[in-house]
């Protein structure tokens, strides 16, 4: 691959499925870009630095958001020397946990975070792969502040301009990688 801008790798590796997971939705599909290790690394890069500058300073903990944000989370936490928190959909955590529920393009869902698995006063960012409504991302941040968490930022790989889910952030700090 030659050298390509995020924004360039985003464009080239992103492939998007129309009328998935239901008409009128189109998904980003993310897995041609996980299968290439440049553009998974320049990406994975990319948002370390997005968090640097996003987030206002140092963060403890890096918040992923099932699954995706999983898969890019992980490893931005590595590069940073944090911890990683999954939050997952309802029924997949086997300790104590707070649940949000939550509206999608295309339906409704629940969130949960074990509720020991922040502590009061940390500093995270949350990461996700899209942000389309805001739905998604302002359950986490519920999540993440009902167990004493500071959210300091949002980031995401792709922000869906059109669906206007910055505006339900309620002030946080957004970066995104790409902007459609």
């Amino acid at each position: 691959m030659g050298r390509l801008d995020t924004a360039g790798v985003l464009d080239a590796y992103v492939r998007e499925i129309p009328d998935w997971p239901q008409p009128g939705v189109t998904f980003r599909d993310l897995t041609p870009l996980l299968a290439s290790p440049e553009a998974l690394r320049l990406t994975i890069e990319a948002l370390v630095a997005l968090v640097d500058d996003v987030a206002g300073g140092a963060v403890d903990k890096v918040v992923g958001i099932e699954a995706r944000g999983f898969l890019f989370g992980t490893p931005v936490a590595m590069a940073l020397g944090v911890g990683f928190v999954p939050i997952r959909k309802a029924g997949k955590l086997p300790a104590a946990t707070y649940q949000e529920s939550y509206a999608l393009e295309y339906g409704t869902a629940i969130l949960e975070i074990h509720q020991d698995a922040l502590v009061s006063g940390e500093r995270v960012v949350v990461l996700d792969d899209v942000l389309a409504t805001g739905g998604t991302l302002t359950a986490a941040n519920q999540l993440a502040s009902r167990c004493g968490a500071d959210v300091a930022a949002d980031i995401v790989l792709i922000e869906l301009e059109a669906l206007a889910g910055r505006a339900r952030l309620s002030g946080t700090p957004l970066g995104a990688l790409r902007t459609l």
